[in-house]
């Protein structure tokens, strides 16, 4: 018998595109929420047609949309809104992303609906938050990257670096179902919704907060330094004698002193006024830097990994995607499942977050439209009426 799971009973809708919205309440569904993703008729999110990479399928849809069901509806046709409406008289959230304004031109914000439905939780994710002079500025997620300045802060002295994956997106996504799961304990107080405006900008703003904090009043901020840390020095990848490169990171003084003792076989570094504090090793890093490679080129990747690992100095290597797939942790750790999709199972990784009380509800990804009749039915729609919500391509 299946344990139950935080959110059984909890039903989202989600009016949702790309990455935020969706990335939001896939984990919803990962706890055991009832979500049910709006698409428009015939193509569905647009997310989907991002690339064929799995199985033909796009990668950033397969990975935000497990566990969903999918409903066709063309919301600009009244008969389609009709059903919109019906579904939120049962629902417990309203999650959208839709472009600024759009939910409340139909009548969908928080306001318009808390009357007839005062313990609906209303999610608004958009880019710069639903007032402010940026209100209706489009956003997607490497212009807030760039507004928000994490790209002044990426990347090398020569040229910025955006994140290799959708890190304002993720940032939002994040804010979002956390807000999401506090509404929801404050209504089990309070018996009343609430509404929730959540804003791309500020959240990888808050994301932003040590570069700030260290560019305070003025100073300068951090620089772009690659791979390696902006502040904290050794920090980063070195290369080594066998063509490899070690990533490693010092965070005090100790490991300091155990690193020149017991990696680079040079114990009176430590001591080395240019070297003897963060700060001025930060100061000096390229002569260090070239101290830690001359040493590092008479070693092998597995002897500079032993030595660390000894040493008790933090390190890593640097894997790519078919590293990352393999990664002997995650495999001993149990931390992969097979989830259904349109062109068959494919492999997904188990949500983190290991709990002892219930096992996340691992389904599959839903093709275009493929529960919209059952929910229909389920509102009481008869086939008659599903079949002309059909014929007017309302669904």
């Amino acid at each position: 018998m299946t344990k139950p799971r935080p959110l059984d009973g909890i039903t989202v809708v989600s009016l949702e595109h790309a990455i935020a919205a969706p990335f939001a309440s896939r984990q919803l569904a990962d706890l055991g929420a009832r979500v049910i993703k709006v698409e428009r008729p015939g193509v569905g999110d647009f997310a989907r047609a991002y690339d064929t990479r799995v199985a033909g399928q796009a990668s950033h849809f397969i990975w935000t949309n497990r566990g969903k069901e999918s409903l066709t509806l063309d919301l600009k046709q009244p008969a389609a809104l009709a059903v919109l409406r019906d579904l939120l008289a049962g629902a417990d959230v309203l999650l959208q992303n839709l472009a600024p304004g759009a939910a409340a031109r139909m009548g969908l914000s928080f306001d318009a609906l808390h009357a007839t439905h005062p313990r609906l939780i209303v999610c608004d994710i958009s880019g710069y938050g639903d007032d402010g002079p940026y209100r209706d500025k489009k956003a997607y997620d490497l212009l807030i990257q760039s507004e928000a300045g994490f790209l002044s802060i990426t990347g090398t002295p020569e040229a910025p670096s955006k994140a290799g994956c959708s890190i304002a997106d993720i940032a939002a996504g994040m804010y979002a179902y956390t807000s999401i799961l506090s509404a929801l304990l404050l209504r089990d107080r309070t018996g009343e919704g609430s509404a929730i405006d959540v804003s791309m900008l500020e959240a990888l703003g808050e994301w932003m907060g040590y570069p700030m904090y260290y560019a305070y009043e003025g100073a300068p901020p951090p620089p772009r330094t690659g791979a390696s840390h902006a502040s904290i020095y050794p920090y980063g990848p070195f290369p080594v004698g066998d063509g490899g490169t070690v990533m490693l990171g010092l965070q005090n003084e100790r490991e300091w002193v155990a690193f020149c003792a017991q990696v680079l076989d040079d114990a009176a570094l430590a001591s080395d006024p240019r070297f003897d504090a963060n700060a001025r090793r930060n100061a000096h890093r390229d002569e260090l830097k070239a101290i830690i490679v001359q040493a590092f080129a008479a070693l092998t990747t597995a002897q500079v990994e032993a030595r660390l690992d000894a040493a008790g100095i933090a390190n890593a290597r640097m894997n790519d995607m078919a590293g990352l797939w393999a990664h002997p942790q995650l495999q001993a750790r149990g931390r992969w499942r097979r989830v259904g999709s349109p062109a068959g199972e494919i492999p997904a990784l188990l949500p983190p977050g290991r709990s002892s009380a219930f096992e996340p509800r691992m389904a599959a990804v839903p093709r275009v439209g493929q529960h919209t009749e059952a929910i229909l039915r389920e509102l009481g729609r008869s086939e008659a009426q599903i079949a002309a919500l059909r014929a007017a391509k309302a669904i």
